[in-house]
């Protein structure tokens, strides 16, 4: 759970349900929040916020307690700029330093949350619809993470698509641990080439005062089968893990593996042929368009997912719109804006991915301490072993 507003005095998360006594590591937890903050075609905000974890609850002594965990995220702006504009508690002359938002943009949360809401002022939906929120399921999802790395499982992501410029082929897991260790990469894509017009497409609308979308896609490696189940709908790990990506701000389409291309294929032309490899005990696969998951399971291979993000909707040449007082035709808000978001949405991901994997693999594992959940861990590998 995570509360807070874009421009509130912080954020705060919520995390329960790891077992005890697993390692936090704190840099990796706040190297998290600083790739969030990369990427080209970022606005200005990132070069004053520089988030950093602070740990308020459910850790000791570097480890976790078995109990809840409490995060909480400062925004260095609310001091210097929305102090007064956003009090908590009205104070006398409050009312002037209001910043109102009464023209809502297309495709932001601005309209239909008013609506719901009664307001007729958006800053009180646009302060939580924004992606500024992000950062609290990064803080968490760091911390599914370390719980997934005990276990050999890490997740990692890149950028497949900016604009009309994409990477046309797949990557391999070591070009993605390569591009996400090197973080001068400007758009955390996988071929230098593609990344220049990738590049070229975000410096395009920059000039022309517009915004670009793409696509990022997660992997997870190393993910043991037998997460997830086939048994309910909503126990289907990929159904869960589709919503936990397209539950990100401005997401409109999850894929799953090469979901796209085996619509418009035969069956036999996207279908996994399986094998056993004696060496690894275990049966593999030469091709993966299933992105790891058969029947809402887990199958042994990399859980691969996509999110197709939108440009995001508020734009230096702003649309056309209705003032929500007025009603009059009026050109949408403009509040200083990212034009390029991929490669932060991607990270996004990664901890949305984490914290669904999390949850499925201590379904499956559980243990009140990590040398429970190990134990249950093994012996299930040993199961594997054996079949």
């Amino acid at each position: 759970m995570t509360a807070g507003e874009s421009h509130g005095q912080g954020l705060v998360a919520w995390l329960s349900g790891l077992p005890a006594g697993l390692a936090v590591d704190f840099e990796f937890v706040n190297r998290e929040l600083g790739r969030r903050q990369l990427g080209y075609g970022r606005g200005g905000r990132q070069k004053i916020e520089k988030d950093k974890a602070d740990v308020l609850a459910g850790v000791r002594h570097g480890r976790t307690i078995g109990a809840p965990i409490a995060l909480r995220l400062e925004n260095r702006e609310w001091e210097t700029r929305w102090k007064q504009a956003m009090p908590v508690e009205d104070f006398a002359g409050s009312d002037q330093m209001r910043r109102p938002l009464t023209a809502p943009r297309p495709g932001h949360g601005d309209l239909a949350g008013s609506l719901k809401f009664n307001w007729h002022d958006a800053r009180y939906v646009l302060e939580r619809a924004s992606a500024r929120e992000t950062a609290a399921r990064t803080a968490v999802g760091a911390f599914a993470k370390l719980l997934l790395r005990e276990f050999g499982i890490e997740i990692l992501s890149h950028v497949v698509a900016v604009g009309h410029a994409s990477l046309e082929r797949a990557a391999a897991w070591e070009e993605i641990q390569a591009v996400c260790a090197n973080l001068e990469s400007a758009l955390r894509c996988v071929d230098p080439d593609v990344e220049a017009k990738m590049k070229a497409e975000v410096d395009a609308v920059l000039r022309a005062g517009n915004s670009v979308g793409g696509i990022f896609e997660v992997v997870a490696h190393n993910v043991p089968p037998g997460l997830g189940s086939h048994a309910q709908w909503d126990e289907k790990l990929d159904g869960q893990l589709a919503r936990a990506v397209m539950s990100i701000q401005a997401v409109k389409a999850v894929e799953i593996g090469s979901g796209v291309l085996s619509a418009a294929s035969y069956g036999s032309e996207v279908q996994d042929p399986i094998s056993y490899s004696t060496d690894r005990k275990r049966f593999v696969r030469p091709s993966n368009h299933a992105g790891g998951l058969e029947a809402g399971i887990t199958n042994g291979e990399d859980v691969v997912v996509r999110g197709y993000l939108k440009p995001i909707s508020t734009l230096r040449r702003p649309l056309g719109t209705a003032d929500l007082n007025t009603k009059e035709a009026v050109e949408a808000a403009y509040e200083r804006s990212d034009v390029c978001v991929v490669p932060a949405a991607g990270v996004v991901g990664e901890a949305m991915v984490a914290l669904t994997l999390a949850d499925a693999f201590l379904e499956k594992f559980s243990g009140d301490s990590i040398e429970e959940t190990r134990r249950n861990f093994l012996g299930f590998q040993r199961q594997l072993d054996e079949f």
